[in-house]
């Protein structure tokens, strides 16, 4: 069995174990606090248990890394899993949260070569492996960039996702100047998710500059959004990469080329 089908074996069980949970009050029961640091409520720990139960059954053992098991030594490469991405989606019923599944080769974020996202709520399967694009239910994704830059020109046209949930006054004043010239900010809760957004060419650039997203949280998204077209860069213009200690926070900018990029910095 390939790689890839291992990773959407794993999300497809996520999503069948998950689905009965979603919006349920006992989704939201707490168990102590993982290894990232958040409580751990019933269905991050059924939705986690649900892949380590697929692959130990699809006898695949690479070193895993998640957000409630932390780091479980494997075999060769890693699989860098946030098994419920926007888990106060979930709970509460918002119809916004994925799994996110990655692998990669070494223990760094542009070593990722494989990634599958599952949309709990739709069953929407996103896929990509590097240098073979980005799929949506078996369907390619390609970022069109063809009138992005016009619709910057004019920035009433721009639809951006903005992460600033928990963001600091310091933090609010970096993104404030590009949000108060959009008509059309978005924020939904599921960083994983929402790249996948992007790589849709559904919302034109998203942006988190709060210093707080995990690896666990961008494992996926990274490769899925990188393949569809787009590129990932740090606050500092450097394309963004991390290595997978879950101590890591991370700011990044997704666009889809360094033009916008430098428009996007000169506001």
């Amino acid at each position: 069995m390939q790689r890839i089908d291992i990773l959407k074996a794993a999300a497809s069980a996520v999503f069948k174990e998950t689905r009965n949970l979603i919006g349920s009050p006992e989704s939201a029961v707490t168990f102590g606090r993982g290894a990232g640091g958040d409580l751990s409520s019933k269905i991050d720990l059924v939705a986690e248990k649900a892949v380590l139960n697929t692959i130990e059954e699809l006898e695949f053992s690479p070193t895993v890394i998640g957000e409630e098991c932390g780091m479980i030594d494997g075999g060769d490469g890693y699989l860098v899993m946030d098994a419920i991405d926007g888990t106060t989606n979930a709970i509460r019923g918002i119809p916004f949260s994925c799994c996110s599944l990655a692998f990669a080769t070494h223990c760094n974020l542009s070593s990722v070569i494989e990634a599958v996202i599952i949309d709990l709520n739709t069953g929407d399967v996103y896929e990509s492996s590097v240098n073979k694009g980005a799929l949506m239910n078996g369907i390619r994704l390609q970022i069109n960039d063809e009138d992005i830059l016009k619709r910057f020109k004019t920035q009433n046209e721009l639809v951006v996702g903005v992460n600033i949930s928990g963001m600091g006054a310091g933090s609010i004043e970096k993104v404030t100047r590009i949000i108060s010239k959009c008509l059309h900010v978005r924020h939904l809760g599921a960083n994983a998710l929402e790249l996948c957004f992007f790589a849709r060419g559904l919302i034109d650039m998203y942006i988190d500059l709060r210093g707080k997203i995990r690896v666990t949280d961008m494992a996926a998204g990274y490769l899925i959004s990188k393949e569809a077209g787009g590129l990932l860069f740090n606050p500092k213009g450097e394309l963004l990469d991390s290595d997978f200690s879950l101590d890591n926070r991370l700011s990044f900018i997704a666009v889809n080329n360094r033009e916008f990029l430098q428009l996007l910095q000169s506001t």
